[in-house]
């Protein structure tokens, strides 16, 4: 999991307490939490740490991208998938409205770049895609007006998170185009079509600002990609998640 400089050794956390616990997909599920002591400000592509009471040497650190941006009572949207004997997924799937958790941050640095003043590439890859619908959010909220392209990388069908809300999104934004890709081999199979759908769109084309997120199997070969076209490493944002 996500662990930077950031957290460093004295991590300042606070209770919180489970506002809602919903279903997304059959593998996917959403958590609405509200901090306890302090509203936590933070901005859409960042992403808290909870601290879970599993594990051999508990507690056990995990961290979840917001899925939506900050709300005026403080309540904090994450997203997260069930990983077959994950731990720490396990316990937060068990848990319901009113159950106690602790949080702390916000951590991170995947947030849009200052200037936007070229198009801007989203890729996510599942639950990598939850950090870009808090920035999306934050885009036409603010009325950007920045042409966006997302492509949303999926392992089956009924697990394309968000399909309806990016559907809504692109007939309601003009500058907003959405691109799923379903691709259940494994990330290989995930980088080899993104990249035959994202080669022809970016050809003769100028400079993009791509944002990348996924498992490090997944962005890595796509970054390197991005360099070979000439980027710069620090124009090719990243967040990985394993």
């Amino acid at each position: 999991m996500r662990v930077p400089e950031e957290m460093g050794m004295a991590e300042q956390t606070q209770p919180g307490t489970v506002l809602s616990a919903t279903d997304l997909t059959p593998h996917v599920r959403q958590l609405v939490i509200k901090p306890k002591t302090t509203k936590i400000a933070f901005q859409p592509g960042q992403w808290l740490s909870l601290q879970l009471p599993v594990g051999p040497k508990p507690p056990l650190n995990r961290a979840y991208s917001m899925a939506d941006p900050s709300s005026p009572y403080g309540e904090l949207t994450l997203v997260f998938d069930l990983v077959p004997g994950g731990l720490g997924s396990t316990y937060l799937s068990q848990l319901k409205s009113g159950d106690a958790i602790t949080l702390s941050g916000p951590y991170g640095r995947f947030t849009l770049p200052q200037s936007l003043d070229r198009e801007l590439i989203l890729i996510g890859r599942y639950t990598g895609l939850v950090p870009m619908r808090c920035l999306l959010k934050q885009i036409f909220f603010e009325k950007l007006h920045t042409p966006v392209l997302l492509i949303a990388v999926a392992p089956h069908e009924e697990e394309v998170l968000f399909h309806q809300e990016w559907l809504t999104m692109a007939v309601q934004e003009p500058s907003f185009r959405y691109l799923p890709i379903v691709a259940g081999q494994n990330e290989t199979h995930a980088v080899e079509k993104t990249l035959a759908m994202l080669s022809p769109l970016l050809a003769d084309q100028p400079k993009v600002a791509p944002m990348l997120c996924g498992t490090k199997a997944f962005v890595r070969p796509l970054r390197s990609y991005f360099m070979e076209q000439g980027y710069d490493r620090k124009e090719v944002k990243v967040e990985t998640y394993d």
